[in-house]
């Protein structure tokens, strides 16, 4: 798999965080306010990337504005509207979908012919650029693949069910019962679900999808489980491989890569879209991300599935756009006195090696 020689390389970010569980709100609330743009992970990637590629193979076109409150380090006087009600009504609003628009209209306007490389937080705004790359090639001709610890393809009624099973059923059980994230939640698209609507829509032909990496996908045992909350819930992931979606879990990308290699060889468009959730190294090779509920891949690891990735197709397929995701600027980069956070060096390492043949330092 190779980018085509004759497209510049466009970085470009969107630094949209509606996160709407409690946690990240505090977070949110507890960080000094930053330098201008000290929370967009745009910059934070295209610093490190630097080091390694010549500033001339590559353009930077800067953020789309996101106002203050949504923002992952809201300034001090918007800080009032950083509550949970108001994330939550953001996003079954629809607000990470027309952010996802916004950036399509970007892809569309500032960025082709050449080559769109987003660098955010908010996962769903892959969806954006897919969509204007699907448009330009056809959206017969174009895959996705994803590097993610979570399938982002779960309805929430569906995820909220298994929740309430949990609560209902395990004495330990982590979720809160009166969490508003749990309650009457619309169908809407966000981070945890954008997959499902790209498909549902008919943007994203299931057999051009590559998820790699998973670590949500139930285990056996499961399945077997009556309860219809359960029922519904795993219906969804076995669904999604029965319309034909390639689904690799974590324990397969680490035990069984020629089976990787092999699943990327049946690629059957001539272009490919990258998606990479920066959580597939959580806790693990990397700590800089928004969700950290899932133990993610080593470094070692990420690289050697960025490796089968560049394999993939020889040079008959062509990358025609890549995202990195879900970085969490208040974390990356971060020195906790024993080690300092990875994410960004990890993340420029991945865009080196997929997008100019660099090797990974």
């Amino acid at each position: 798999m190779i980018r085509p020689a004759d497209q510049p390389v466009v970085f470009f970010g969107c630094p949209l965080d509606c996160d709407e569980k409690y946690d990240a709100i505090e977070e949110k609330h507890a960080q000094p306010a930053p330098e201008p743009g000290g929370d967009d992970p745009l910059l934070g990637m295209v610093q490190c990337l630097a080091r390694r590629v010549p500033e001339n193979e590559w353009e930077f076109r800067g953020s789309i504005e996101v106002p203050g409150w949504l923002r992952p380090i809201p300034p001090e006087a918007e800080r009032g509207s950083v509550v949970v009600d108001d994330m939550v009504a953001f996003i079954d609003g629809g607000g990470c979908k027309t952010y996802a628009d916004r950036v399509a209209d970007a892809v569309r306007s500032e960025i082709l012919p050449g080559f769109p490389f987003l660098v955010t937080v908010e996962h769903s705004l892959t969806g954006g650029v897919y969509r204007a790359l699907a448009d330009h090639y056809g959206r017969d001709k174009l895959s996705l693949v994803v590097l993610d610890s979570h399938t982002d393809a779960i309805p929430m009624s569906r995820l909220a069910g298994a929740i309430f099973y949990d609560i209902d059923t395990n004495p330990g059980s982590v979720y809160d019962a009166s969490d508003p994230f749990l309650h009457d939640r619309a169908e809407s698209y966000n981070a945890s679900t954008f997959l499902h609507h790209m498909v549902a829509e008919g943007l994203l032909d299931p057999r051009d999808l590559y998820l790699l990496g998973v670590s949500d996908y139930p285990e056996k045992k499961v399945f077997r489980i009556k309860d219809r909350r359960i029922a519904d819930y795993v219906s969804a992931f076995a669904g999604l491989r029965k319309e034909g979606a390639t689904i690799v879990t974590k324990k397969e990308c680490q035990l069984k890569p020629a089976k990787v290699n092999s699943l990327l060889r049946k690629i059957r468009t001539p272009y490919v879209y990258l998606s990479v959730d920066m959580d597939i190294g959580a806790r693990n090779a990397l700590d800089g991300v928004r969700f950290r509920n899932w133990q993610g891949l080593s470094e070692k690891q990420i690289y050697r599935l960025a490796d089968s990735i560049a394999a993939a197709g020889g040079r008959d397929l062509q990358l025609v756009g890549m995202d990195i995701t879900e970085i969490n600027p208040r974390t990356a980069g971060m020195d906790d006195g024993s080690q300092v956070d990875r994410t960004y060096e990890i993340a420029a390492n991945l865009g080196g090696r997929l997008v100019f043949d660099r090797p990974c330092l």
